[in-house]
């Protein structure tokens, strides 16, 4: 019989080839796609309201809820429906089997940690998505998003130590909002979305979005950590804002209708990085070798 120990080499060389595998190459695709519609829609809606034309703040949810308003649209969602367990499956790989080398330093923990947070996040989206499409109860609609993550922050208030777990949340989605900003700035953006097909313009162009749009999410990922911070300090998970009540915050502020369409477009610029690298994404040799 096979010792402890090549039974874990084993698992861990079957689990190193599904990272690399092309089934992890195609959900990276689907999942990609799925989320450039979701923020290419809030980013859209958003930049109506802060143009003053029309449109509404809107959450993931809220996003799903106007792309299924027709039934082409209804169609849409299935698309976005195997797109979202995609994307979940990938966060997963990305986060338990690192298939992009982020290490097990503090840096490569962040972000494979970030990979966690984003599969959980978009996890949540599937079963309102399926239940819009099959007109069930519990669908996707504008503003659920928010009244979940409040019912989860209570339900965390009320066990030992609630509200400094609420505020471990909060810093840790500050932090990565911020991470973020380092990756929209850094000089090699996005290493990994360098197909040996593109010219130098076209990888131009996708990295101009990439960073853009990383830059505008992580303002709303870090206004969102901040007030998670702050909902735990007052211990009310009232305070706690999505991703419309950030976009709403800015509204709110002195030039808000610019700081709000600035960061919309930066949205919509993140769609399009995300919707591009649905066609573009592909694993670097180097990355293969293990």
């Amino acid at each position: 019989m096979e010792n402890k120990q090549e039974v874990v080499n084993k698992i861990k060389e079957e689990g190193k080839t599904l990272a690399f595998s092309r089934i992890s190459e195609n959900l990276a695709r689907m999942g990609y796609g799925a989320r450039g519609l979701i923020y290419g829609v809030i980013g859209i809606l958003a930049i109506g309201v802060a143009l003053g034309i029309s449109g509404s703040l809107q959450d993931p949810q809220g996003a799903i809820a106007a792309i299924g308003k027709n039934l082409f649209g209804r169609i849409l969602l299935g698309v976005v429906l195997i797109g979202l367990i995609g994307y979940v499956l990938w966060g997963l790989i990305r986060a338990f089997l690192d298939p992009l080398h982020k290490g097990k330093d503090f840096k490569g923990i962040l972000e494979r940690t970030g990979y966690f947070i984003s599969a959980v996040a978009y996890g949540i989206l599937i079963f309102p998505t399926y239940n819009y499409i099959f007109s069930n109860p519990n669908a996707a609609q504008s503003g659920a998003q928010v009244i979940q993550l409040r019912n989860i922050i209570s339900t965390i208030f009320l066990i030992p130590f609630g509200k400094y777990i609420v505020g471990i949340i909060g810093v840790l989605v500050l932090i990565v909002g911020l991470y973020q900003v380092y990756q929209g700035l850094r000089t090699n953006f996005d290493k990994q979305i360098k197909p040996y097909a593109l010219t130098p313009k076209q990888i131009k162009v996708v990295k101009t979005f990439g960073r853009f749009g990383t830059l505008a999410r992580a303002v709303v990922f870090a206004l969102i950590g901040i007030f998670l911070i702050f909902a735990a300090y007052q211990s009310n998970s009232a305070d706690v804002k999505g991703i419309d009540g950030a976009l709403l915050i800015l509204l709110h502020q002195p030039y808000g209708h610019l700081l709000l369409g600035i960061v919309a477009a930066g949205l919509i610029a993140f769609g399009c990085y995300s919707l591009l690298s649905a066609f573009w994404f592909k694993f670097r040799r180097e990355n293969r070798v293990f």
